[in-house]
């Protein structure tokens, strides 16, 4: 059982030693069924913090896709799920002998720390937006580098530039995921109009 002193020390060994850290990670044995509800249920939690965020913002231009929390869930939830794969099989074929459930809790570990960082940062937008902006910009190069090492153990690939190989190869990929995803949920939904 992890202790909240536990959880701390590990989520600021992901920051100093990303590779250190998925190790620890990566030994804690969990089905694939409760990583995945795990999966939703950061994405989950990520939609919750996001709709907050959204009444200390103005949304009328954003379009209907961003101001609905349920189909935001839906979007995250799907972009997650492109994602795994996308990093997983693109890793596969680029050599990587790593197992999806590996790549699986370490995403959503990762997820959980983005939570984290999203209830800091509405909290900075409330208190300080320029921080805050400041704030979401470190924690994209930091979400960037821990991704790049995670991809990397996970996968078992020889070096760092074939995780970030992996991220730029599935990056195409997940592209076309979402247009496929854009289609399920409908072309509306996203402020778009049909005929265009």
């Amino acid at each position: 059982m992890m202790t909240f002193d536990t959880v701390k020390a590990l989520a600021l060994e992901t920051l100093q030693s990303p590779r250190t850290a998925a190790q620890k990670i990566m030994s804690v044995s969990l089905s694939r069924d409760v990583l995945w509800s795990a999966l939703v249920l950061v994405a989950c939690l990520n939609s919750i913090i996001y709709s907050f965020s959204l009444l200390a913002v103005d949304t009328s231009a954003l379009p209907p896709l961003f101001r609905n929390p349920v189909m935001f869930f839906a979007l995250v939830t799907g972009v997650l799920v492109l994602t795994v794969h996308a990093f997983f099989w693109t890793g596969r074929a680029l050599g990587g002998k790593g197992d999806l459930g590996d790549l699986l809790i370490l995403m959503v570990w990762l997820q959980a720390l983005r939570v984290l960082a999203q209830a800091v940062m509405f909290l900075l937008m409330i208190l300080s937006p320029p921080l805050a902006q400041v704030f979401s910009l470190v924690v994209g190069i930091a979400g960037l580098w821990i991704t790049v090492n995670f991809i990397t153990e996970a996968l078992r690939l020889p070096g760092l530039m074939h995780g970030v190989g992996v991220i730029v190869l599935a990056a195409v990929g997940i592209v076309f995921g979402l247009m496929i995803l854009a289609g399920l949920i409908g072309v509306g939904a996203m402020g778009v109009t049909a005929n265009v």
